[in-house]
């Protein structure tokens, strides 16, 4: 009953309740990144959500368009602003995200959206992932976050999955909440700590 219906509308009640009550915050973002980033304070990107259907997950760009002599564009460490870095630290990056909850394309509790290139490198346990909506937390994020290494983060989601409950989703969103307070395994440049999962599995 809670998989099916319940989570579902927690999910969207605290989402438009969340952001109501931070959308001094959101418009005070928003406008100090507009600046900064030349009319885009926003970052938008296709992900993979349940069942593998594809969306646009949004979030707070943290990066500028910098590029090389060729055009490409440059390292992440490199486009990665002082304001985005205390963005990422404070997690406040991921709070356009309640809008993709309010579009019932994510949960609160969930394995993260990666990216839509590691599909084929998925073994066929760890397409468990996708049976769910995926979340702007879940168990792996409160486990480790980025310091832990592709086999144990994508068990930890098919743990989530085939452990889910209340019970356990109120543990995960406590922990979250504590981690965003300490910034515990909050990494600014993922690319630093790990590869991406199809550069390590191809």
């Amino acid at each position: 009953m809670y998989k099916h219906f319940f989570k579902s509308v927690f999910d969207f009640s605290v989402a438009l309740i969340a952001l109501i009550v931070a959308s001094p915050v959101f418009i005070l973002v928003t406008i100090c990144l507009w600046f900064l980033n030349s009319g885009e304070p926003f970052f938008k990107q296709k992900r993979p959500g349940k069942n593998e259907k594809i969306f646009s997950i949004f979030k707070f760009k943290t990066m500028t368009n910098a590029t090389d002599a060729n055009g490409n564009l440059l390292p992440d460490r490199e486009r990665l602003t002082s304001v985005g870095k205390l963005i990422r630290k404070t997690s406040l990056d991921e709070l356009p995200q309640l809008i993709n909850i309010l579009k019932g394309d994510m949960s609160f509790i969930g394995p993260r959206p990666l990216l839509v290139r590691y599909l084929p490198f998925y073994s066929l346990n760890e397409k468990k992932r996708h049976s769910i909506k995926p979340g702007i937390t879940g168990l792996a994020q409160i486990s480790g976050r980025n310091l832990l290494n592709w086999d144990d983060r994508l068990q930890k989601d098919i743990d989530y999955v085939e452990n889910m409950s209340f019970a356990l989703d109120l543990k995960i969103i406590l922990k979250t909440i504590k981690n965003v307070l300490t910034s515990k395994d909050v990494v600014a440049d993922p690319n630093a700590v790990i590869k991406d999962l199809d550069e390590i599995r191809s």
